[in-house]
């Protein structure tokens, strides 16, 4: 056999291999594809806040990202900040992605000094600062699943995720692989914490982009939200 029919056999090899290959690796993330829990359908919206913009803003239909400044709005800066930078600057592209952060009224001058500290030349429209009675606030906090309390000052260093449907989303076994080995007791992530950058970086980033997928599949017609959403919520009780 000579070269050139040996070099025209290999060239074949490659061109028939190199597409099932790309296939095979195609399959595991197209059918272990799981979408993001459903941990919480109880949130509220924002009904009776006002906004820095003067729009009425609502979660129903969009994609937040919910936190808490509470009355000393500055004090947050770190992971007000860590959100801008490592989430809204990440998605703020996408269809009906929103960050909404809470405040009491009475802290529109701190909000307006906080949002410059963020700015940066920044596009912030897809970012909105709400503000309602401490009553109303602490309603909506308590609308969601959490482990921790609001602060005294109606302030949280946890963020949420919210979906179209009023819905929480986050992660009913957030073990590592580790402590799956090991057995170690199922804990969830229902809330990120917004001081840990590794948390919101990793996690939170992740999570959203799998929550995107998922509404990607249902404009396709290729997610059985019902399905899922009764699954996800027996887990929780």
């Amino acid at each position: 056999m000579n070269f050139k029919k040996i070099t025209r056999y290999i060239v074949l090899g490659v061109l028939f291999f190199l597409p099932v290959t790309f296939l095979l690796f195609l399959y595991p993330a197209t059918h272990h594809y799981e979408p993001l829990d459903v941990v919480n359908e109880t949130v509220m919206d924002l009904d009776g806040f006002s906004s820095d913009s003067g729009e009425t803003i609502v979660l129903k239909n969009h994609i937040t990202v919910l936190g808490f400044v509470g009355n000393a709005p500055l004090d947050n800066l770190i992971s007000t900040s860590n959100l801008k930078e490592l989430v809204y600057d990440k998605f703020k592209g996408f269809k009906r992605f929103q960050v909404v952060i809470v405040a009491p009224i009475g802290t529109e001058d701190a909000v307006k000094e906080l949002k410059r500290e963020i700015a940066s030349y920044e596009d912030l429209r897809f970012w909105h600062f709400v503000f309602a009675e401490p009553n109303k606030i602490q309603r909506l906090f308590f609308s969601l699943a959490s482990k921790t309390d609001l602060n005294d000052d109606l302030s949280s260093n946890h963020v949420f995720i919210i979906d179209k449907d009023l819905s929480q989303r986050g992660r009913l076994d957030d073990r590592t692989d580790k402590e799956i080995e090991k057995d170690k007791p199922v804990y969830g992530l229902y809330a990120y914490d917004g001081i840990e950058v590794a948390e919101i970086k990793n996690k939170m980033s992740d999570d959203l982009r799998i929550l995107f997928t998922e509404y990607r599949q249902r404009r396709k017609g290729e997610f059985d939200s019902e399905a899922r959403r009764a699954s996800d919520l027996n887990a929780v009780n």
